[in-house]
């Protein structure tokens, strides 16, 4: 299936969009003090990845904030009782995490 572009997998996202999902979400993280950064990764996730198509096939992101913000206080934990050493972890989880919750739409 040939898409608009003329090519089976591209990213149609724009950049003003992108701009202002990332202030919105720098505005929700520093009015919080970092408490509702996991949602402001969320919907920069759910964007990035809606806008994703991979032959043919449109990605839907089903992550939720509240689904993150578990895991992201028990990574935190084990970052503060390592000495942030776990945080080398957190980048592999978060990618893992993301996965899970990406589906085909069609």
């Amino acid at each position: 299936m040939e898409s608009k572009f003329g090519r089976n997998s591209f990213f149609d996202g724009g950049l003003a969009s992108y701009i202002g999902w990332r202030i919105l979400g720098f505005i929700i993280t520093i009015c919080t003090l970092g408490i509702l950064y996991p949602l402001a990764l969320v919907w920069i996730y759910g964007w990035k990845i809606n806008h994703t198509v991979v032959e043919g096939r449109r990605l839907r992101f089903h992550g939720t904030a509240s689904g993150l913000f578990g895991n992201w206080i028990k990574w935190l934990f084990f970052m503060i009782i390592t000495i942030g050493i776990y945080g080398f972890w957190v980048t592999i989880k978060l990618e893992d995490w993301k996965v899970k919750n990406t589906t085909f739409a069609n």
